[in-house]
């Protein structure tokens, strides 16, 4: 079953029954015939009254789709298929060597970005499952309010920003949950100094959030389970993130991409590696913007290359307005197909930075 690009729902069924019943009349009195004369009548015949045959009721079975997460195409388990409907939570979280990350593998996606001083920072994007410690949370860019715009109005995780970026996010559809509106989804950790020490609890932000989130749409299209992998063996890709070196390498025994930075394993606060089912880069072009930060050109086109199942296909990224998802066609004109499961989405600076190994 090819997993259509609408939101995923469930269908009920149900069957209709037509009863028909007919009715008698009374019968109607008449003069009796004349009598025959024996010699006129047809000579007599055995007519076998005619086999009796019994047709069966045809049976008719509707499938209900089962219902699957639109950011990972994966089905939803469990007794509460409605969950699939709820909305996303974005967290703005840091990319530093020093101050390790949580919550990047119980993202259904995560945008990395350039932003200012030549350094990354991530976007984790929650919405099949949360997470009780998310972070180091920071600040938002004026480049997430188009990057993000296509997500269904998100609620934001994020520490804030300055007055320009405050304005642009609250006078978007993104919904506003800064520390100043966290409602206690967002605390202070012990194990680090500010500001590296501001998280979220993920399951508190969907309880707390403000009004305004949206139903989440699905981003990418994804291949059938156990559909052949298109594309050319391939076992990783590295490309630079500005002062970032970053390698994905495939592990084909785990069947997932291993995520390494600055030339050492890419792991979490709680050691963990970094991973991920599919690897998407998509070149951007970068404006300068407010206070030397660099603003991602989301909207328009570029290169692209898709890491998946051990495959590598090149192609192009287009994105018309900020509230669609990006399209992704290879070089042969045909979609682009993810593997369902988790989506790492790396935003180059335009400019030869991705080498596929």
């Amino acid at each position: 079953m090819r997993l259509s690009r609408t939101l995923p729902f469930l269908v009920a069924a149900a069957a209709l029954v037509a009863a028909c019943s007919d009715g008698g009349s009374d019968a109607t009195a008449s003069t009796p015939p004349e009598p025959i004369e024996l010699s006129t009548l047809p000579a007599a015949t055995t007519t076998n009254p005619p086999a009796t045959t019994t047709t069966e009721p045809a049976t008719t079975t509707t499938e209900v789709p089962v219902p699957v997460f639109p950011l990972t195409g994966l089905p939803v388990t469990g007794d509460n298929p409605l969950i699939a409907l709820r909305p996303i939570v974005v967290a703005k979280v840091g990319n530093y060597d020093s101050h390790p990350q949580s919550g990047a593998n119980l993202a259904d996606m995560v945008y990395e970005e350039i932003i200012n001083d030549n350094v990354s920072r991530f976007a984790m994007v929650f919405q099949s499952q949360g997470a009780s410690e998310v972070g180091p949370i920071r600040s938002g860019r004026l480049q997430d309010v188009d990057l993000l715009g296509s997500l269904g109005s998100p609620i934001l995780a994020w520490s804030g920003g300055n007055s320009t970026v405050t304005n642009e996010i609250r006078n978007s559809d993104l919904v506003d949950m800064s520390q100043t509106y966290c409602a206690g989804a967002c605390f202070r950790v012990g194990f680090d100094k500010a500001p590296y020490n501001l998280y979220f609890n993920i399951d508190l932000a969907w309880e707390r959030a403000p009004a305004g989130a949206g139903i989440p749409p699905q981003q990418f299209q994804f291949r059938d389970l156990g559909a052949d992998v298109a594309g050319t063996p391939s076992i990783g890709v590295t490309l630079s993130m500005d002062s970032y070196g970053i390698d994905w390498t495939w592990n084909d025994i785990a069947g997932i991409y291993e995520r390494g930075q600055n030339g050492r394993s890419d792991k979490e606060r709680n050691g963990e590696l970094v991973t991920t089912n599919n690897v998407v880069i998509l070149e951007m072009v970068y404006n300068k913007g407010i206070s030397g930060s660099p603003d991602a050109q989301s909207i328009g086109n570029g290169q692209a290359w898709v890491f998946s199942g051990g495959k590598m296909v090149h192609g192009t990224w287009t994105r018309a307005d900020r509230l669609q998802p990006f399209t992704l066609v290879a070089d042969d004109g045909s979609p682009i197909l993810l593997t369902p499961g988790r989506t790492f989405v790396e935003l180059p600076r335009t400019g030869g930075n991705v080498t596929p190994k």
